[in-house]
């Protein structure tokens, strides 16, 4: 006997569940794992299936390049491009006048040039200089690329450049301006902000015992590693900065959790 579409289910993709749901939800009602990214539009025969007793099979409206059914396509992660690119491009001016980095470098005080505040996250020591400054940039790069990249996934290029500029602007003015009397480089705050702002919701979910996608353990190592950049570069990164960009962070990532549960 044929089996009509009505009668189809799927199953619950976490192992600890298993259940079998309708197809026509976008998460399972027993554990919450995320099935579907966005529910199956239905058309206008599903409202006559009372007289009718033929319920149409679920259909998707029109697909994107790139996606297949049921699934859509991740965006790609324009304003990480931007954030790393601007970096390697002020570094690569840098290597052909050296005076780039004292004019977009920010040094205690800020005075009339408040707006370097803006710029110096992307200022970095020649990293070829010495072993120190290679492995502030790179760690500081790294994170900035991965934890960039997975929140533009969740939010969007907007959000991601809101929490790194807060995180990173703001952490090396409030440190120019209350804890240093040289100079302040880099996005140490920027990075923490952007690898809180993603892993906030995470942590969450683990507390109430719902599936997750992030590696917490893998990311508080990252994390433990910039907020050690001070110790490395103490002449460069700034404790400051890093403490604002871990507290920023935090509450981005409240915010955005609250908006993924509405």
């Amino acid at each position: 006997m044929s089996m009509s579409p009505a009668d189809l289910f799927v199953v619950c993709k976490n192992p600890d569940c298993g259940a079998e749901v309708s197809p026509y939800v976008t998460e399972c009602p027993y554990c919450g794992t995320r099935l579907r990214k966005r529910a199956p539009k239905l058309d206008k025969g599903l409202q006559r299936a009372s007289s009718s007793r033929r319920v149409p099979s679920p259909a998707l409206g029109r697909l994107r390049r790139g996606e297949i059914p049921g699934i859509r396509a991740d965006r790609a992660p324009y304003a990480t491009w931007l954030l790393v690119l601007a970096t390697c491009g002020v570094w690569v001016a840098s290597r052909a006048d050296v005076s780039v980095l004292e004019n977009l470098g920010a040094s205690s005080p800020l005075g009339s040039h408040w707006w370097r505040a803006f710029t110096t996250p992307f200022v970095y020591w020649d990293p070829f200089a010495s072993f120190g400054s290679g492995v502030y940039q790179f760690a500081t790069l790294f994170a900035v690329a991965l934890f960039g990249w997975l929140l533009e996934r969740r939010h969007g290029s907007l959000v991601v450049l809101a929490v790194f500029m807060i995180g990173a602007s703001g952490g090396d003015y409030l440190a120019l301006q209350v804890g240093s009397s040289g100079a302040v480089l880099g996005a140490n705050g920027g990075a923490l902000a952007l690898l809180c702002a993603w892993a906030v919701p995470d942590m969450l979910a683990r507390r109430v015992k719902r599936p997750y996608d992030g590696d917490l353990l893998g990311t508080a190592a990252i994390a433990l590693g910039l907020l050690a950049m001070p110790i490395v570069r103490p002449g460069e990164a700034s404790a400051i900065a890093g403490g604002v960009g871990v507290v920023w962070g935090y509450v981005a990532g409240l915010a955005l959790a609250r908006r993924e549960i509405r």
